[in-house]
């Protein structure tokens, strides 16, 4: 139901523009940051309708200043009742993002002004454009007058080919990053064909059991899951791979036993390893975070690739073979002497922590219960529909960046050639939190996982290889990559991170508001949205809480 709650307030020092104007409230209205309005915009005999967001509110009054308001009190008598009753009102600022018919002159003087309904809020925000087949929902709209509309992506401008990636970015704990963006993979994955996810789980255990029913979830709440066009449900056709461990049951997680028995009677875990063989090419994977001004490292790596000694044998008789080049006597004898001795103990000393976990063993023989796979080759199998969920929260920093570095050059290969598979997945949606660890933006070299994230972020959008990704503070993250997103989210964040350049073009108003988002609620950014949104999602359809 439209409501009439003020008129167009236009002033010699404040006129209405095409892009804005003001308007005074009635009092009893009451209004918030991001409703819709409407005004009829009347030029002689041609009508049309402009649809406007309200940015900020604000309210005054005839008294000259704070003193006066003071000294009518009784000089601060809180009991005492002025004896004149002040003027006062509220007005709004709205900025103008549509009109029916493209009539884009500034709304006139005393013009009415009404709330929007649901049909009025698709129309202002161009939602009601989005072919059927090209919905993804978002979320939830909700007004301050008791609207809710549902909110839909174009898939063109999330998965390509217009444009694609998203970015999401928010404090801890209460942006619900992660959450989100598992509504979202839900909604890509229902509305989309020949598609397949690959989730990175980086902290905790609530992206381990994907598959699992949310037992705690209300009916109210699964009611805003029909709202936003979607079946409350958990993924389908989920894997989970897991480091390897020689303890019981072989799986480095913090997921308890029954979980774990549960997902291998199911067929549905595997623990993945690292054999010298397949995988010595990846050691620069290792060395991300790794500061190496003179890029010896690199130099190493390099000698070690294309040395015949390191060509054979498996991680013991490398790490024998390295102790050979930390040895003054026996360095001494070796072809390459460019390479200081200290450099090689630096590298021996890093690569040795690292290559010390279980995850690198000698062969991928061994007890077929224990379903040790090449986490590349998995990812290379990977088939539509499926969700692939890589575990690697227990490992240390250097290790994450191997795993996480080693998913997406499968994933890079698979869609170049890798592989003479014919059914590859047309989209390969991949999730990764803490973004900014892999992508910094003082990131004082380029790394080959940084250079990788560039590749997708630059091109994957016709390739077929989109990034959902998710940080603390969007300003950490490399420049690049966060700029090739198309949509991006923002969560509650605080007063530091919205005094930094990425928030430059965001409204005073908003960005303040990101300050003091409740658990559940977003800001959105997208393509064809004609303004930024405030939206809520449903509560998450798998099973939550950590052990």
């Amino acid at each position: 139901m439209k409501v009439k709650i003020g008129r167009v307030s236009a002033t010699e020092s404040n006129p209405s523009s095409c892009d804005s104007f003001v308007f005074w409230l009635d009092d009893n209205v009451r209004l918030s940051p991001f409703d819709i309005v409407k005004v009829e915009n009347r030029i002689g005999d041609f009508k049309s309708l402009t649809y406007a967001v309200v940015q900020d509110i604000l309210h005054i009054t005839d008294s000259p200043g704070h003193m006066s308001n003071y000294i009518s009190s009784d000089f601060g008598d809180l009991e005492a009742k002025p004896l004149t009753q002040k003027l006062g009102l509220s007005y709004a600022i709205a900025s103008v993002v549509h009109n029916d018919k493209e009539n884009y002159m500034p709304v006139r003087e005393g013009s009415d002004v009404l709330t929007a309904d649901a049909e009025d809020i698709k129309k202002a925000l161009g939602l009601d454009n989005i072919p059927l087949e090209k919905c993804i929902p978002a979320g939830i709209l909700k007004t301050s007058t008791g609207v809710s509309v549902p909110v839909n992506f174009n898939s063109d401008f999330l998965v390509g080919p217009e444009g694609a990636h998203l970015n999401i970015s928010g404090i801890s704990g209460l942006a619900t990053k992660t959450s989100y963006a598992m509504f979202l993979l839900q909604a890509i994955q229902h509305y989309q064909n020949d598609l397949a996810i690959i989730v990175l789980n980086v902290k905790g255990d609530d992206l381990l059991r994907l598959d699992e029913d949310n037992d705690k979830i209300t009916q109210k709440q699964k009611d805003e899951w029909s709202l936003s066009g979607l079946e409350c449900h958990p993924f389908n056709k989920v894997s989970y791979f897991y480091p390897y461990t020689k303890q019981e049951p072989h799986s480095l997680t913090v997921l308890n036993n029954t979980t774990i028995e549960r997902q291998k009677k199911d067929r549905i875990l595997h623990n993945y390893i690292y054999t010298f063989q397949k995988d010595k090419e990846k050691l620069d994977l290792l060395f991300t975070n790794v500061d190496d001004p003179n890029d010896t490292i690199e130099s190493i790596i390099n000698f070690i690739m294309e040395s015949d000694e390191f060509s054979e044998g498996h991680w013991e008789d490398f790490k024998k073979s390295l102790r050979e080049y930390t040895n003054r006597e026996t360095k001494q004898k070796k072809p390459n002497q460019d390479i200081t001795i200290q450099s090689w103990r630096r590298f021996s000393r890093l690569i040795n922590n690292s290559i010390n976990n279980d995850i690198f063993q000698k062969s991928e023989s061994g007890d077929p219960n224990l379903s040790h796979v090449s986490l590349s080759e998995k990812i290379k199998e990977i088939k539509s529909g499926h969700t692939y969920v890589v575990d690697i929260a227990k490992l240390d920093e250097q290790l994450q960046c191997l795993v996480f570095g080693d998913v997406i050059k499968a994933v890079y290969d698979l869609k170049h050639g890798g592989t003479d598979r014919e059914d590859i997945p047309r989209r390969l949606v991949i999730f990764v939190d803490e973004l900014n660890k892999y992508a910094p933006s003082t990131a004082v070299r380029n790394s080959a996982i940084l250079n990788y994230l560039k590749e997708i972020s630059e091109r994957g959008r016709s390739e077929g290889v989109i990034l959902i990704s998710a940080e603390q503070f969007k300003s950490a993250v490399n420049d690049k990559i966060k700029g090739n997103c198309s949509s991006h989210v923002y969560g509650r964040t605080n007063a530091i991170e919205i005094s930094k350049p990425d928030y430059r073009y965001i409204p005073k108003v908003y960005a303040n508001m990101m300050t003091r988002l409740g658990k559940g609620d977003l800001i959105i950014e997208h393509p064809i949205f004609k303004t930024l949104l405030k939206i809520s999602f449903p509560f998450p359809s798998y099973k939550q809480g950590a052990e």
